[in-house]
């Protein structure tokens, strides 16, 4: 590890929570923006406590995906290194929630002390489910940007509607008092004492669970006979149901991935504007404990996460200035989500 980089405030955050061969893997997969790389100091900023976030995310998503897994191994020994454009994730909205907050507000009251602001709002119609887009403030093309997603439970069914309110008002709230009071300071300074992020951060990361209790297998099957994407919610509550690559050419890679018979999707969603172009990996499999009508524990086969590829285009913006476009698009998104469907698409 260089020796700038060795003394950087964000790897002293993250050596509080990972073993130094952990670290380097992370600094060898991940493109790190050179902003969160400033030296060790009394503080650290919502910048560096954003990007620590966002690294253990994704080496989560590695350890819970192993088509992910392969495919940054291959990555790593050609010399390359995953741009992390973003995470996404699903909530529920129109149900007891328990005691997390309702909707997407269980994510965002993370995301906004963190220094992200919303920046996309997305219909997601064909799913009864709404989307909001978070890029970070200080760095938006260099920080990953969060898709938060929102199912709307009042558009279903009322049996459905009883059984998401069964199952998701057993949720917990992750956040304690001691780790709200610190989510205010940094809204409000920008910042913390380094001993207070190192307390915050691995209370943040349990944020990105499942904060329920599993469903029974036949409430289970009543979710995803109406929707496939709350039956997923219900198994795998907050985590991240993907995570991102940036890539110069996703046609390129999506052709690569097939020839090793990875599980590509057939389609690559372009943007209306043609910006933005998409493809991922079907959901890989896991497996959940369910009670069946007998009251005994059977092993379900469920979708569960995946990895996303995606490529953006530059353009000239109505001032004249060249930007990324960090954007998404309903339609996209959609086809996307299709990938913790049953069978993928």
């Amino acid at each position: 590890m260089d020796v700038a980089i060795a003394d950087a405030q964000l790897i002293g955050l993250l050596r509080t929570q990972r073993a130094s061969q952990q670290i380097d893997f992370l600094l060898r997969a991940l493109h790190v923006p050179t902003c969160t790389l400033k030296p060790a100091r009394a503080e650290v900023s919502r910048l560096e406590l954003a990007q620590a976030l966002n690294m253990l995310l994704f080496e989560k998503l590695l350890q819970e995906v192993p088509d992910a897994a392969a495919y940054v191994a291959d990555a790593m020994a050609a010399g390359e290194r995953m741009h992390f454009d973003h995470g996404a994730l699903r909530t529920v909205q129109g149900a007891n929630t328990g005691l997390l907050p309702p909707g997407e507000t269980a994510i965002t009251r993370i995301l906004r002390p963190l220094g992200y602001v919303q920046n996309g709002l997305y219909p997601l119609e064909r799913i009864g489910m709404t989307g909001r887009t978070y890029g970070h403030a200080d760095a938006p093309e260099e920080i990953a940007q969060f898709f938060v997603s929102e199912l709307h439970a009042e558009r279903f069914s009322p049996e459905f509607q009883a059984i998401v309110s069964r199952v998701i008002g057993t949720s917990r709230d992750p956040l304690g008092d001691d780790a709200k009071a610190l989510l205010a300071q940094l809204e409000a300074d920008g910042e913390l004492p380094l001993a207070a992020a190192q307390a915050l951060l691995p209370v943040l990361l349990s944020c990105f669970e499942r904060q329920h209790e599993l469903p029974s297998l036949a409430e289970y099957e009543r979710l995803r006979a109406e929707s496939a994407e709350m039956a997923w919610i219900a198994t795998e509550g907050n985590v991240f149901n993907h995570a991102t690559d940036r890539v110069p050419d996703v046609e390129a890679v999506a052709e690569r991935q097939r020839a090793l018979r990875r599980p590509m999707k057939d389609k690559i969603e372009i943007s209306r504007n043609g910006r933005v172009r998409q493809t991922a990996y079907r959901a890989c499999t896991v497996l959940r404990p369910m009670r069946d009508e007998h009251g005994a524990v059977v092993q379900k086969a469920v979708p569960g996460s995946f990895y996303e590829f995606i490529s953006r285009d530059r353009y000239i913006d109505e001032q004249g200035v060249q930007r990324l476009d960090l954007s998404f698009d309903s339609g996209n998104a959609q086809g996307i989500f299709k990938m913790t469907a049953s069978g993928g698409m």
